[in-house]
């Protein structure tokens, strides 16, 4: 099946292999298993670094939010995408961050749709100057369902306004990731709400780099190193 007519801002993205990551972002445990996919879209298992206890650790979970009143079920709502200006109040994501549920969402680039004069949609990657490993902020949420023997673990990527980089290249978006610095991680993870917001900035647009890539990325089943190849 072809999505491309569905495909926004940063709805696939790129992760690197465990080990990168690991290398990226200090962890005290690593419950986490995964190795590098290049085409990892909503509703997937994803990494993702978070706190317990006061201590960092690396799990697994869903793409797409299932606030904790959900029961285990999934909203028809926009669950991948907790924007900065809202989230604080949307019914989806306010739980998530005024208990401090933040993490992070390990990548290597990801992935925007570029509408054409011939009304083609063009994928382009997207990638950071000297950060091959980077992290995205997220907020998680953990529910369970009606009988109460399934707990699902899911996640958001917070979004910001898109750069200039990022208007030219995805024109049918104003939205982009929001990227942290290295030396932000923790604070995004354990700062206060005022401390953690303050970090979510629109990423420089001279700091990043993108290409257009092969129109394959729009079929879920494809994932190779392939796909993040710049074409003519």
């Amino acid at each position: 099946m072809d999505r491309r007519i569905l495909l926004c801002m940063c709805e696939r993205y790129v992760i690197p292999d465990q080990q990168e990551v690991e290398q990226e972002i200090a962890l005290r445990h690593g419950w986490w298993k995964f190795a590098a996919r290049f085409n990892v879209g909503i509703f997937q298992n994803v990494p993702v670094i978070r706190l317990h206890d006061g201590e960092t650790e690396g799990v697994m979970m869903r793409w797409g939010i299932i606030p904790s009143w959900a029961k285990g079920e999934p909203t028809n709502q926009k669950a991948a995408h907790a924007d900065i200006e809202t989230m604080e109040r949307a019914n989806l994501f306010r739980e998530s961050w005024w208990q401090a549920r933040r993490c992070i969402l390990p990548a290597a680039g990801f992935y925007a749709w570029q509408l054409t004069s011939a009304r083609h949609r063009q994928p382009f990657f997207v990638r950071l100057v000297n950060r091959p490993v980077f992290g995205m902020a997220g907020l998680w949420a953990t529910t369970q369902n009606e009988d109460g023997d399934d707990v699902i673990e899911s996640c958001a990527l917070v979004t910001v306004p898109s750069n200039s980089l990022m208007d030219e290249v995805n024109n049918t978006s104003s939205r982009m990731p929001a990227i942290l610095r290295r030396e932000d991680y923790h604070t995004w993870l354990s700062g206060t709400p005022v401390k953690a917001k303050a970090l979510l900035k629109t990423y420089p647009n001279d700091r990043m780099l993108t290409h257009p890539v092969s129109p394959r990325i729009n079929r879920a089943d494809d994932d190779d190193p392939s796909l993040i190849r710049a074409i003519l």
